[in-house]
């Protein structure tokens, strides 16, 4: 097993990573429960991996009791928000236990939120079964609900106390979805390690196809930059944790543009948010145009898109600068970009022109 610290004093906590963990995953939260039932958190299409933990927490003598949710981004509503705190306050969850979250991103960002909440902070486990989850949202303490106003616009830094991951469980995960999830593999080489995204030209593929090891070192590398870059910037104040972003302003525009649907997964649209991230810096001289086309090269190779046109999004510029001007990350009418003077070379630029932006997203679109 391996196991990563995210370093956070009080609130830090571990990472365990293992194949298989899920079935073993009673014995890791037989402390936590403390003799008491656990409340499992989970939606409709997780129906085998919530039966293989029931099992491991029977084995383990602690009894549960499944939140059974409907799948997909609309979960994270103010609705859905209400009913789960409603259905955890019956179960009579107390300060000090921990709900399990059992799922997605959508579930662990949705969950995290009502445990920030309920009772005024009560304790949580991220058992994340997507890739996206496992190498970026089930780490970090972020957590949100949508608003009509726009994506992640309510929610708290709320830590989880540990975090189990089965990278096995994956092998039941729809290959759209794999890819999604490695878009944020990739980012981790972009944003300050070259080596590893070297790494993933080479092994990029086999992992998605579903490599063990390679999906192993994936996650592990993953999490263990997003462990360091956390304890470093837990509330994303000194600019560190603000490099996570990469490929997320733009990539939350087409999401915006594409009615945050199945039409654009999050993991798409931020790879070909990091795409233009690179192709925008290249454009102005602030990157070689080499390691954009390599950016570029590699998201198409494995599936992903590249740009607007293999994002299916036809709006013009100003139209996506718009969809910009409501991120959560504007600030004194300006809003930072994460920029790249190359690959392993992210910084966030607060003196970016948003009409400079919008011609270069003009000179992007494909013609009908």
């Amino acid at each position: 097993m391996t196991t990563i610290k995210v370093a956070l004093a009080e609130r830090g906590y571990d990472v365990r990573i293992a194949a298989g963990l899920l079935a073993r995953a009673g014995e890791a939260l037989a402390p936590l429960a403390r003799g008491r039932a656990m409340a499992i958190v989970t939606d409709e299409n997780l129906a085998p991996h919530l039966a293989t933990l029931r099992a491991s927490l029977d084995a383990a003598g602690i009894a549960s009791h499944p939140i059974i949710l409907p799948p997909g981004e609309g979960t994270k509503s103010w609705a859905m928000l209400a009913e789960l705190t409603d259905r955890l306050l019956a179960l009579g969850i107390e300060r000090s236990d921990h709900v399990i979250a059992l799922g997605g991103g959508v579930i662990g960002d949705l969950v995290g939120f009502a445990c920030a909440i309920l009772k005024r902070g009560c304790q949580f486990v991220q058992i994340p079964t997507s890739l996206l989850a496992q190498v970026d949202s089930s780490v970090g303490g972020k957590t949100a609900i949508n608003t009509s106003a726009g994506k992640n616009l309510v929610g708290a830094f709320h830590q989880p106390a540990l975090v189990l991951i089965d990278p096995t469980v994956l092998d039941t995960l729809p290959p759209r979805q794999v890819r999604a999830g490695y878009a944020e593999i990739v980012k981790y080489g972009l944003i300050d390690d070259a080596d590893f995204f070297a790494w993933c030209e080479a092994n990029g593929a086999a992992l998605i196809a579903g490599d063990p090891a390679a999906r192993l070192h994936a996650i592990a590398h993953a999490v263990a930059a997003k462990a360091r870059i956390v304890a470093e910037d837990e509330r994303e104040t000194t600019g560190k944790r603000a490099l996570l972003n990469l490929g997320h302003t733009f990539g939350h525009a087409l999401e915006a543009e594409t009615g945050f649907s199945d039409r654009l997964l999050h993991g798409e649209g931020v790879a070909a948010g990091m795409a233009l991230a690179f192709g925008f810096s290249a454009a102005h001289g602030i990157a070689p145009q080499a390691d954009a086309d390599r950016v570029a090269a590699h998201l198409r190779t494995v599936g992903l898109p590249d740009g607007l046109g293999s994002a299916q999004v036809d709006a013009d510029g100003a139209r996506l600068v718009d969809h910009m001007a409501h991120d959560k990350k504007m600030a004194g009418g300006t809003l930072p970009f994460l920029l790249a003077r190359g690959i392993g070379r992210t910084y966030l630029d607060r003196n970016v022109d948003l009409t400079d932006v919008a011609a270069f997203l003009n000179a992007q679109r494909v013609p009908a």
